[in-house]
């Protein structure tokens, strides 16, 4: 799993998108002023910045967010809820009795 950060210079909102970026251990913040940060939001579609593209082993979006900074625990949530989804681990709601 890997949470893909845009940004560039110039964005008002992109030093925030950073300081949630350094929060999780599996995030990569691609700049939209180098070749490299083009090349990936093109491959994903993105436009406008900040934007955050929550993807899996395969390059399969999970979670996104766009034009806006997400709230740490709503990236974690989606993690957490993919994690869950992968490993066959979600608790059951069955009442035991």
């Amino acid at each position: 799993m890997k949470l893909k950060v845009f940004v560039r210079k110039g964005c008002a909102r992109c030093p925030a998108a950073r300081e949630v970026a350094r929060q999780f251990d599996y995030s990569a913040i691609y700049d939209l002023s180098d070749m490299e940060g083009l090349a990936e939001a093109a491959f994903h579609s993105v436009l406008c910045t900040p934007s955050f593209i929550l993807v899996d082993a395969r390059e399969k979006v999970i979670a996104s967010w766009r034009d806006r900074v997400p709230r740490p625990t709503e990236v974690a949530r989606a993690a957490g809820a993919y994690t869950e989804e992968a490993t066959g681990s979600v608790k059951s709601t069955r009442n035991a009795g």
